[in-house]
């Protein structure tokens, strides 16, 4: 019986608001160090378990479970962390050995092995969840343990992505004592092996991190201990900041609150603009009777003005985007931009003519209230508008939480969403597989053979992913002939701090996840 209740535009540019005043080390220790630095952001977690999630709930992950590989400060390429050392055996991709460091220990005292590593991975296939990472797996055949030290993963088909997949918290490692393998783990505690142990946890309110003492990886943690406050607005969150009721903020903050603190002229308080990846964009379910029909679809892309809604609703923060594939990525290009140019309402009506559609199209936009930012009801108030405004369509606008929100889209009930997506890997694959095939994370089912028979194993078995280009431009012409997916906007990351914070600029991954453990509190001379 187990144990029970147990526990790439903008590169790293900063963009400071000031500087902090006298002389100052960078340092976790002196006066105040052993507060929690307390994190605002208005992601919220949907569960506790690895194996549940493809979502934001890999932002706490990150920092209280472990991965194989990881990114440490500055790496954009998977690199050892509960492993010691990772790599094809193989000159095809099809074989993934790893070794792992020796004494690892879960936050509870037990040891953590290869068969913790392979019952981890077993149970994310074998659970299934219809909101979990299973889709990340497709390549692989099955795990092998080579003693207590050794993983192997043998692959069904070439995938030189695989270590990506380990990298994502998604594959975090768990205590087969504490998780159930063919269900997901209940209540709010926590068994991992990260930087941090979850000392408590108010489902939507906090998380309380504090350092892991058996911690063994390549993160070398500047606190202590974290506080996660999940707050459901940003502008609630940025009053929390100025009141130095939280320390950092990060993940939501509104276009608004952005502008405001970059012309906020003070000495307590820091702004970071880093890199972003992160991408918003429409789905269309092929299912529903309008949303289904092609030519619908590609007058909605030929009609939306995505520089109306950077700058009219994003206030410049963020980027228009023609692509999947974000700007900063091998592989990405302008694809709806070359096919449609310009917004157009005459071009629109013209595709409408062709498909015999001669009335306003009626559709149904929905969106989630809670996960991408504050903007996110004026985002599809401007769609709307502009949809409306054409004389083509009759938009209505629905909305939902975001725990109630991925149930209706799975379910297939929306017949055109909103969702973003903040990249599993950076790499252009992870900017397509998940969005096509039959099982993929939209709920919404989309066949493209060639897609998924020809291009992306092509360039799964090519480890140098400067030479597969060419693959992605044209999985990029068959998303924009099929107008499935119509991307809106590209995003930048941007921290807000406290003048006292230091570590902000290495604080975030290739990915755009937060390293919690990078953040520490200045100490004056």
């Amino acid at each position: 019986m187990g144990k029970q209740n147990r526990f790439l535009r903008r590169v790293a540019a900063v963009a400071a608001l000031s500087l902090a005043t006298g002389c100052a080390m960078a340092s976790g220790s002196g006066a105040g160090a052993g507060r929690p630095i307390v994190v605002g952001t208005t992601s919220a977690p949907s569960t506790l378990d690895p194996a549940g999630s493809w979502d934001g709930s890999w932002e706490l992950f990150r920092n209280i479970y472990q991965t194989l590989l990881a990114y440490p400060n500055g790496a954009i390429t998977p690199q050892p962390d509960a492993a010691q050392h990772c790599a094809f055996t193989d000159s095809g991709n099809r074989t993934y050995r790893c070794e792992l460091r020796s004494g690892l220990k879960f936050s509870d005292g037990d040891p953590l092995d290869a068969r913790a590593v392979k019952y981890s991975i077993d149970r994310i296939r074998t659970i299934n969840a219809p909101s979990g990472p299973a889709g990340l797996l497709g390549s692989l055949d099955q795990v092998q343990t080579l003693g207590d030290h050794e993983v192997v993963f043998h692959l069904n088909k070439p995938d030189a992505t695989f270590p990506f997949v380990l990298a994502t918290p998604a594959m975090s490692i768990v205590d087969p004592d504490d998780y159930p393998a063919t269900s997901l783990r209940t209540g709010q505690s926590v068994v991992g092996s990260g930087p941090y142990t979850l000392s408590s946890y108010q489902d939507g309110k906090q998380a309380e991190l504090i350092r892991n003492g058996h911690y063994q990886g390549f993160a070398d943690t500047q606190n202590d201990a974290v506080t996660i406050r999940y707050f459901h607005d940003s502008a609630t969150m940025v009053a929390a900041l100025r009141s130095r009721a939280i320390d950092v903020t990060y993940r939501g903050l509104a276009a608004s609150d952005i502008v405001a603190l970059q012309a906020y002229h003070s000495s307590d308080l820091q702004l970071i603009d880093g890199t972003g990846i992160n991408i918003n964009y429409l789905v269309f379910n092929p299912k529903a009777p309008w949303a289904g029909i092609p030519a619908v679809r590609k007058a909605v892309a030929q009609i939306v003005d995505r520089p109306a809604i950077v700058f009219k609703v994003y206030q410049g923060t963020v980027d228009p985007l023609y692509s999947m594939v974000p700007a900063g990525l091998t592989g990405h290009t302008a694809g709806y931009f070359d096919a449609y140019g310009n917004p157009s309402i005459s071009k629109a009506r013209k595709i409408l003519a062709g498909a015999g559609i001669t009335r306003r199209v009626p559709l149904t936009f929905w969106y989630t209230t809670d996960r991408y930012g504050s903007e996110t009801a004026k985002e599809f108030q401007e769609l709307k508008r502009q949809l409306d405004a054409s004389g083509l369509f009759a938009i209505t606008l629905r909305s939902r939480p975001w725990k109630t929100y991925v149930a209706g889209y799975q379910r297939g009930e929306y017949p055109v969403f909103g969702r973003g997506w903040f990249p599993d890997f950076p790499d252009a694959d992870n900017f397509i597989d998940p969005f096509v095939g039959t099982h993929n994370t939209l709920g919404t089912p989309y066949t493209s053979p060639v897609i998924t028979g020809r291009l992306l194993p092509d360039s799964r078995a090519e480890s140098d992913r400067a030479q597969v280009v060419e693959d992605f431009e044209k999985a990029q012409q068959i998303l924009v002939a099929d107008a499935r997916l119509i991307p809106l906007w590209q995003g930048r990351q941007y921290i807000a701090a406290s003048d006292d914070i230091a570590g902000g600029e290495q604080a975030l991954d290739p990915s755009t996840i937060m390293m919690m453990w990078e953040l520490h509190r200045k100490a004056s001379w």
